[in-house]
C-alpha cells in the first residue's frame, strides 16, 4: 500500500509503498477515507522524542472497517469508525476506575513481541505512531482506539473527531470541568482552540475569550461563540482579561505552548481558578511559577493529555451534537489535500486563514 514514511528527524514526508499485515487478536484494518495533519505529528518529525524510525505517522483517522480479528467484539466489517491516539488496556485500575486516558499498560494495543510487525517495508518494521499510522492508504489498529460513528458523517469531519476535536472540547468539559456561567480564555484560535471555544459553549460558559495574534483567527473564534476576541500583538491580553472579566477567568487554556505565554497566561486566572496547558511548540520550554502567589491564590496548573477523553463515551456525543447541528466542524475544514501533499499540506498551515488540512484523496 501507498504510506507516507518519516525517515530521518528534520526530513520531511516521503511518499513510499509498505506491506500492511492481516488483523490479528482485536485488531481492525481500516481503510482511510481521510487523515488530519496535526501539528504534533510535525513536531515529532522534526525533534527527536524517542520515536523509532523509519516511521508512519498520522492519528486523526476516519475510514471504514474491510477485515477484523477473531478476538474483535465491538466493530464489523462496513462500520465508518474514527481513531483516537488513547492507547488503553481496559484492564488496569485507571482504566477501570474511568480514566482510560491515564493507562498504564497502553502497550496492550500493540503487537507482543514475536508476532510480527503491522507495517513492513522489504521485511523490515516500520514504526506505527501512536497505533494509528493514518498517513497510509489502509491503518490496522486495536479496537480499543476505534470508535463507530454514524454513516451520515462526512469522513474530513469525522477525521477531526478522534484529535482535535477530543482535545480541546474535552480540555474544557471533562478536564476543567466547565459549568454554566463560568468565564472561560482560549489562548491560541487554531483548529484545536476553536474547538475548545465549541466545548465552553456547549458547557454554558457566558464570558469566552479568545486570544491570538492573528485578526482572522479571532475573526473564526468570534463565530464559533466566542464572546469577546483580544489580538495580544497589539493588546496587553491580561489586562484586557481583568478587564472584561473583573477577576480573572475561572478556566484559561493555552494552545499555544511557549514559557512567555503559559507564564502570562496565570495571571489571567481568577483566584481558585485554573490554568490548563495542552498546546507544546517546543518541547524543551519550562515555566516558572511563585510557589507563595500560587498558594495565595489558590490556583492549579494541570497538564491535559488528549482532553481527558474516554473516545467510546466522548466522540459518539461530539458527533450526535455535530448531526444536530450543535458543534461546528465544517467551518475547520480549509483544505483538502492528497496522500502525497503531507508536506505541502504543513506549509500550508503557516498561513493563519488555514484552520485544518485533510488529506481525503489515498
Amino acid at each position: 500500500m501507498k504510506a507516507v514514511v518519516v525517515r530521518e528527524i528534520g526530513a520531511g514526508f516521503e511518499t513510499a509503498e509498505i506491506d500492511i499485515a492481516q488483523p490479528i487478536g482485536r485488531e481492525v484494518l481500516v481503510e482511510v477515507k481521510a487523515s488530519g495533519l496535526c501539528h504534533t505529528d510535525l513536531t515529532m518529525s522534526r525533534h527527536e522524542m524517542g520515536n523509532p524510525l523509519p516511521g508512519v505517522f498520522g492519528h486523526e483517522v476516519a475510514g471504514v472497517v474491510t477485515a477484523t480479528g477473531p478476538g474483535v467484539t465491538d466493530l464489523v466489517v462496513g462500520d465508518h469508525v474514527v481513531g483516537c491516539l488513547v492507547q488503553y488496556c481496559g484492564a488496569c485500575e485507571r482504566c477501570l476506575s474511568g480514566r482510560v486516558f491515564q493507562c498504564l499498560h497502553p502497550e496492550k494495543t500493540l503487537r507482543a513481541d514475536g508476532e510480527g510487525s503491522r507495517l513492513t517495508e522489504n521485511g523490515a518494521p516500520v514504526y506505527q505512531a501512536f497505533g494509528l499510522g493514518g498517513f497510509a492508504q489502509q491503518a490496522l489498529i486495536h479496537e480499543n482506539q476505534l470508535v463507530k460513528v454514524a454513516d451520515e458523517i462526512p469522513f474530513p469531519q469525522a477525521a477531526l473527531l478522534g484529535c482535535g476535536v477530543v482535545t480541546g472540547a474535552g480540555a474544557v468539559i471533562n478536564t476543567a470541568n466547565v459549568q454554566a456561567g463560568d468565564s472561560v480564555v482560549v489562548i491560541g484560535a487554531g483548529g484545536v482552540g476553536l474547538n475548545a471555544i465549541n466545548g465552553a459553549r456547549v458547557a454554558g460558559a457566558t464570558t469566552i475569550i479568545a486570544i491570538d495574534i492573528a485578526d482572522d483567527k479571532l475573526e473564526k473564534a468570534r463565530a464559533f461563540g466566542a464572546t469577546h476576541v483580544v489580538n495580544s500583538k497589539t493588546t496587553d491580553a491580561a489586562a484586557a482579561v481583568l478587564e472584561i472579566t473583573g477577576r480573572g477567568a475561572d478556566a484559561v487554556f493555552d494552545f499555544v505552548g511557549t514559557t512567555q505565554v503559559a507564564e502570562e497566561a496565570l495571571t489571567m486566572v481568577a483566584v481558585g481558578g485554573g490554568l490548563y496547558l495542552i498546546g507544546v511548540i517546543s518541547p524543551v520550554d519550562h515555566m516558572s511559577v511563585h510557589l507563595v502567589g500560587i498558594i495565595g491564590s489558590q490556583r492549579r496548573i494541570q497538564g491535559v493529555y488528549m482532553g481527558s477523553t474516554t473516545a467510546k463515551r466522548d466522540i459518539p456525543m461530539y458527533a450526535k451534537l455535530y448531526l444536530e447541528g450543535r458543534f461546528e466542524l465544517d467551518s475547520l475544514l480549509s483544505k483538502e489535500i492528497a496522500l502525497d501533499e503531507v508536506n505541502e499540506g504543513y506549509e500550508a498551515l503557516k498561513d493563519s486563514s488555514i484552520t485544518r488540512v485533510v488529506i481525503t484523496s489515498f
